[in-house]
């Protein structure tokens, strides 16, 4: 039993000589926060169905009343361009990856895609969205310029049919 005590004072003192000695080799920093940025992004995303968007599975679906073109619970593939303007000749600043879930009956769906931009300021960066549909996607990540990002993309349609779909975003990121 006296062994015992003897040993637990022993590793008792250790530890503090520890604690102490730590003191030594560490140095405190000031803390200085970097500054947050809010940056505005307005670009414009081309899809063409089946070019650059692309459905990669779909449930069985035995009715004949699902007149949708993308029906519910389907999976699909984006690769689509971003552009500066809505024309399609308008300059590519970058791309869009990810893949959207339409999950709901009303033709909702779950995006978890990256905005990459390879021109200009903003070359190499990007901003890494998982949000469900209206009024806007969350901006949930970046890398880049844009690490630690948060936000939200507002989305306008301008033009959707049966080969081509083009969507204006309102980016607005708050960074470091």
């Amino acid at each position: 039993m006296r062994g015992t005590w003897m040993l637990s004072w022993i590793l008792i003192i250790c530890l503090s000589q520890v604690a102490v000695q730590s003191q030594y080799y560490s140095e405190t920093l000031p803390y200085h926060p970097r500054p947050v940025k809010v940056t505005n992004l307005h670009f414009f995303m081309h899809e063409f169905t089946g070019i650059t968007a692309v459905q990669v599975a779909q449930v069985n679906i035995t009715s004949n009343d699902n007149n949708s073109s993308a029906p519910f619970a389907s999976l699909v593939a984006v690769n689509d361009p971003l552009r500066t303007g809505p024309e399609p000749d308008s300059e590519v600043i970058g791309n869009v990856q990810g893949i959207a879930l339409l999950a709901g009956m009303n033709a909702s769906s779950t995006q978890y895609i990256d905005f990459g931009f390879n021109t200009g300021k903003f070359n190499g960066s990007s901003l890494s969205v998982f949000s469900r549909g209206e009024p806007g996607l969350a901006v949930v990540g970046g890398r880049g310029r844009f690490m630690m990002a948060t936000g939200v993309a507002l989305f306008n349609p301008i033009l959707v049919n049966a080969t081509n779909v083009i969507i204006e975003f309102n980016v607005t990121v708050i960074h470091y």
